[in-house]
């Protein structure tokens, strides 16, 4: 029996929306598995988690727009590295250094 568990921010989706979710990993599973048979005993689970449970960067989730500039953030962080690094030595290095705090 599968069991797919789904966390969400809270209120984000509506429930005509987790239902859909949740039927189209349903549908996702019995492709895969390759027998109808196995629709009957998928079971999803759609949780909805507070947003003071959330963080992102180490930053309190507050909206989407915190998960913007957070993915704004990440793509300047990216667009920075030099090379293509493969250990964390080497991404250390790629990076540019940081600003001395004052």
């Amino acid at each position: 029996m599968p069991f797919v568990n789904i966390k969400l921010v809270d209120g984000v989706f509506t429930s005509t929306q987790k239902h859909a979710l949740a039927k189209a990993i349903t549908d996702v599973m019995v492709k895969f598995e390759g027998s109808e048979a196995f629709r009957s005993v998928t079971w999803v689970l759609i949780e909805e988690l507070h947003t003071d449970g959330w963080h992102i960067g180490g930053q309190p989730f507050a909206v989407p727009s915190s998960l913007m500039e957070t993915l704004g953030r990440s793509k300047a962080v990216y667009e920075m590295i030099d090379g293509n690094p493969t250990s964390r030595d080497e991404f250390a290095a790629a990076l540019p250094p940081k600003a001395e705090a004052s």
